[in-house]
């Protein structure tokens, strides 16, 4: 039996298909699979998670007890402004940082269901 082609239709075995070129790019799916990747690790999350409920910009020093030691949470907030989901400014020696809610939108587009 020949394989589908990438502009055929491939049927999904209920008897719909889906349209050629449905779903995300591969650019796409790396950008969105490490966000999720940087969100499943339950620090970060927790990190993550104290961050969006404060306003503003949040001060490293209220969110660090979360049961790990200062550099690791250094580390993870690394992780997570890496991934994008978050802004960090410095103002001399303070150092905030700031979710960034855009990004969610992308993702929202990602977890989509039709």
């Amino acid at each position: 039996m020949a394989e589908p082609s990438i502009q055929t239709p491939i049927s999904d075995g209920c008897g719909q298909s889906c349209a050629p070129g449905a779903g995300l790019d591969v650019a796409a799916a790396e950008r969105a699979a490490a966000v999720f990747k940087a969100l499943s690790d339950p620090v970060r999350l927790r990190l993550y998670s104290r961050i969006a409920d404060c306003d503003g910009e949040t001060c490293v020093c209220d969110i660090q007890d979360v049961g790990v030691s200062q550099p690791t949470v250094s580390h993870h907030l690394k992780r997570l402004t890496e991934a994008g989901l978050l802004d960090k400014v410095r103002v001399g020696r303070t150092v905030t940082h700031q979710v960034r809610p855009e990004l969610f939108a992308e993702l929202r587009t990602v977890l989509q269901m039709d």
